[in-house]
């Protein structure tokens, strides 16, 4: 995160003097001019200064800040606004990062901030493939690599990886590091790396860094019942802090997790998922622009997760044989059918893709980013056309350590946040998620007379029991009265 610019301060704290704003909440104010600052340069707004308000004030309650903390964003950004028109002039993201800067070339063009994993990375933009709706604010995409180690936060922006970072206690850094260690040997996910180093962080919070040598079983139960009665958490949140805590124990501490039976843990709820219909899948598609009204279509029409669809390549798709290949959760591989009624559209971001590549290697760029080693192995493949994403991101990431420009793929808060946009004017009366798009899909071929174990290969499920829940989505055809097979 930037800081303010010397002259927006100076001017900024003189008005919060001439508007007689206490000292004690200058500090407040600061943070909040330095917060708007920041998500103006990450996202493409409105001309109407009002509309900027209302965007950032959504974000603020968005991240549960309370109605005054909103109201005094909403203060500190009249301020601001007041201070612009006495300089009669615009400031624009390339003036708040003056330090960073790159002359644009053209009205498309601009300097972004993309935020990886370990470092704050700089984004040369070029010209869009694709946009958002007409009404709709889109983020740039924020690129994660494997591998990365977060830097020390300097206090301001948030970082999804604080987990990582190092605390007062050099005992738990050493643990939160051996854990990162074990779960990277063992290939788990990201995802999985970041809930488990976040568990153990708020598990050390707890303890008030008690020494690790000195955990027990008790400790784990303590904080079990803690998050349970004070804090109230869902059951699946709770068991989530157990496994976390069950593979710190076990892998990392080496120590007896004790008798499972003493430690409580919540009764999953037996959710039923949420399904649309044909018609309000239409209905949402009419309100996507592309490409996300094409990653709606694959998830519904192949089955398949959010992050499965963003990080689709060139590579997995076979126009011949009508398959395309799904490298799924947990390092498993399937194969789904892909639908005809797409092929033109796939096709058609195919050559999309293709003038985006040629253009990427006339200029220069050093090609996508491609999952651990695989580089090493193979150096010319990050510019081969094959390993190009199926939905590329806009604009290029700039890796300080090699200074390199490379593409990511479309990041799923774009389509998260484009499918939300398309939900709310469609005006359905269900909470749909991407997700929704995969149970409809599992129970619509379930009302097709498709077999359950036939469902279960295609949604790439281990055990035929997660597939079973969706037998609760179709409606029950039997009749009322038991009869003899007899009387049949």
């Amino acid at each position: 995160m930037q800081p303010i610019p010397s002259d927006i301060l100076t001017q900024f704290e003189a008005v919060l003097k001439k508007r007689a704003v206490p000292v004690s909440r200058h500090a407040d104010y600061r943070k909040w001019l330095l917060y708007y600052l920041d998500f103006r340069g990450r996202y493409t707004l409105p001309d109407s200064k009002s509309e900027h308000v209302r965007l950032f004030i959504e974000k603020l309650r968005k991240k549960n800040q309370s109605p005054e903390q909103q109201k005094q964003a909403a203060h500190a950004l009249a301020l601001y606004f007041e201070i612009l028109r006495k300089m009669d002039k615009e400031i624009t993201p390339a003036q708040i990062n003056t330090e960073k800067t790159v002359k644009a070339k053209s009205p498309s063009t601009a300097v972004i901030k993309g935020e990886s994993s370990n470092n704050l990375l700089r984004a040369e933009a070029i010209t869009p493939i694709y946009s958002l709706p007409p009404d709709m604010q889109q983020p740039q995409s924020v690129p994660k690599t494997e591998s990365a180690i977060p830097r020390q936060s300097n206090g301001g922006r948030y970082n999804e990886w604080r987990c990582l970072e190092k605390t007062g206690s050099s005992e738990w850094d050493k643990l939160i590091d051996n854990l990162a260690a074990e779960i990277k040997t063992r290939h788990y996910s990201r995802k999985t790396l970041k809930a488990y180093a976040d568990w153990s962080r708020k598990f050390q919070s707890y303890l008030r860094n008690k020494p690790p040598d000195e955990l027990s079983a008790t400790d784990v139960k303590a904080y079990l019942t803690y998050l349970a009665v004070q804090c109230r958490v869902s059951a699946s949140t709770q068991n989530q802090a157990f496994n976390a805590l069950l593979f710190l124990f076990r892998h990392i501490l080496k120590k007896d997790f004790g008798e499972h039976k003493d430690i409580p843990r919540a009764k999953k709820s037996k959710y039923i998922p949420v399904v649309l219909s044909r018609k309000e899948i239409d209905a949402v598609l009419k309100y996507l622009g592309h490409p996300y009204d094409l990653a709606v279509k694959l998830l519904y029409g192949c089955g398949l997760r959010l992050f499965e669809c963003v990080k689709l390549r060139v590579m997995n798709f076979n126009f011949d044989a009508g398959i395309l290949t799904i490298h799924g959760k947990g390092g498993k591989d399937r194969t789904v059918p892909i639908p005809q009624t797409i092929m033109p559209a796939l096709t058609a971001q195919f050559e999309t893709i293709k003038r985006l590549h040629d253009k990427d290697i006339a200029a220069g760029y050093a090609g996508v980013f491609l999952d651990a080693q695989l580089e090493k192995k193979y150096p010319k493949a990050a510019k081969d056309f094959i390993y190009q994403w199926f939905f590329p991101q806009q604009s290029l990431t700039v890796v300080d350590e090699t200074k390199e420009r490379r593409r990511y793929h479309l990041h799923e808060t774009h389509v998260q946040l484009a499918l939300y946009e398309a939900v709310r004017r469609a005006k359905l009366a269900k909470r749909v998620t991407s997700h929704t798009f995969r149970h409809s899909f599992a129970t619509h071929l379930l009302q097709a007379n498709y077999d359950i174990r036939t469902i279960q290969t295609l949604l790439g499920h281990s055990d035929v029991r997660t597939t079973m829940i969706y037998t609760h989505c179709v409606p029950s055809r039997t009749i009322k009265e038991t009869k003899s097979p007899l009387d049949f």
